[in-house]
């Protein structure tokens, strides 16, 4: 006889781990499907989570949970060959009792909340794939089929949480595949150094840590950016550029972090440190014009696979976690009124999205993908190397006077963009970010 359970999700993400759990916690039936070895098996790079989402799924996780450092400074770099112009924010007020924003190692992370999954009365079933979604004659989603001997499985709601990259939706029609332009491709590797070392070339103390987000000739004209992170006794470095791009320049995703890695600015921060992990990861960047259909009759979508990141601020695991929390709580409620499942019903889920700063920030942000995409050249290549120009003859003093140093600037500024292409910049900068 076919096993039934309340809901199923898949993906044993941020987005799977959290909508299991709510359910779990309002004591649904539930099953969740990861194609790991273990939740977190494919993620074994380092990430920033942030602390208000967690806090909301599992109250007191600092107690237990494996977090890495808790953030004290972000850098912001725009990089040329060799240089960098740099804006960095620190404060003390980040050494608080409950810190903001942590450092993490996916795969711990990933493991640690599934336990809070199966804590819950969740049942977590990995090294199993879900093949295709079941329907009854009229469309609706009542299962899954797995690779398993006997493996399907029914449920009234299936929650999609598969990852950006995941194919068991598009394959049931219910959301067209990321388009190229959409998707980042990043690649990233694990840098190990002492503790000492990392706290000393960082200037941390005990917990503390820092996040490095650089953007520039890195990306070789490529919407994309570079990013370095500090763990405990490691370090997260890594790139990522558009997919659409790569394929249009040809350029390989491991010579850029390659090139990132030997960066005058960067190479001494890694001296010395042991490389043991790599790893490619797909990352939605299509913001909210690249959102798919969230839901329909007996299923949802969240996370990731639902294009669910902010590009611009850098942020997913929240996003991730409070998607899949929202649509947890939306399956939660239908079973406490004992409503059906319908499209209808599950509506109530992009409802509470729309209603959270999920969608209202990426709607604040709509046409930042399109500009920077449309742009690259200039965002990513010439107005970083112009940066450099102008920092270069403001600080280096030879003997030539101020007011010809400022010309040269000028200069060098209006012949890579005329004044009306700084001004049209400007413009449409101005209007995609509001």
């Amino acid at each position: 006889m076919t096993e039934k359970f309340d809901a199923i999700v898949v993906g044993a993400g941020m987005a799977g781990n959290a909508a299991a759990l709510t359910m779990a916690k309002r004591g649904l039936k539930v099953l969740q499907i990861e194609r790991g070895e273990y939740p977190g098996a494919k993620n074994v790079q380092g990430a920033i989570l942030y602390a208000d989402a967690v806090e909301k799924l599992v109250p007191g996780f600092r107690d237990d949970a494996p977090l890495e450092r808790h953030l004290v400074e972000q850098r912001f770099w725009m990089m040329d060959d060799t240089s960098h112009t740099g804006l960095h924010y620190r404060s003390e007020d980040f050494n608080e009792e409950k810190p903001n924003r942590y450092t993490i190692i996916r795969s711990q992370f990933d493991r640690w909340l599934s336990r809070q999954v199966q804590a819950a009365g969740g049942l977590v079933l990995c090294e199993t794939t879900v093949t295709e979604l079941l329907t009854d004659g009229r469309g609706r989603v009542i299962g899954v089929r797995t690779d398993r001997r006997d493996g399907d499985v029914m449920a009234d709601v299936v929650i999609l949480a598969e990852g950006v990259n995941g194919l068991l939706g598009s394959r049931a029609g219910l959301r067209a595949r990321p388009a190229p332009e959409n998707v980042a491709l990043a690649v990233k590797e694990m840098h190990f150094l002492p503790r000492e070392t990392i706290e000393a070339r960082f200037n941390l103390k005990g917990e503390e840590g820092v996040v490095i987000e650089a953007a520039g000739t890195i990306s070789r004209g490529m919407t994309g950016m570079g990013f370095l992170y500090t763990n405990r006794e490691s370090i997260s470095i890594g790139i990522g550029c558009l997919v659409s791009d790569m394929a249009r320049t040809g350029h390989a995703p491991y010579a850029l972090l390659e090139a990132f890695k030997r960066h005058p600015s960067v190479a001494p921060l890694l001296d010395g440190s042991e490389v043991k992990e790599y790893a490619g990861h797909l990352i939605p960047e299509g913001g909210y014009k690249a959102i798919p259909k969230l839901y329909g009759d007996g299923w949802l979508v969240a996370g990731d696979a639902a294009q669910l990141n902010n590009a611009i601020h850098r942020e997913g695991s929240n996003l991730a976690l409070t998607s899949g929390q929202i649509a947890g709580e939306t399956v939660a409620d239908l079973y406490a009124r004992r409503a059906a499942p319908t499209a209808r019903a599950l509506a109530a889920y992009e409802a509470r999205l729309n209603d959270s700063f999920v969608m209202k920030d990426l709607k604040k942000y709509k046409d930042m993908p399109a500009l920077l995409h449309a742009g690259s050249q200039n965002y990513f290549l010439t107005y970083p190397q112009l940066v450099s120009k102008a920092m270069q003859n403001f600080v280096r003093v030879d003997g030539v006077p101020k007011i010809e140093k400022e010309r040269r600037t000028l200069r060098s500024v209006l012949a890579a963009r005329s004044l009306g292409g700084l001004l049209g910049d400007a413009v449409r900068m101005a209007r995609a970010w509001r």
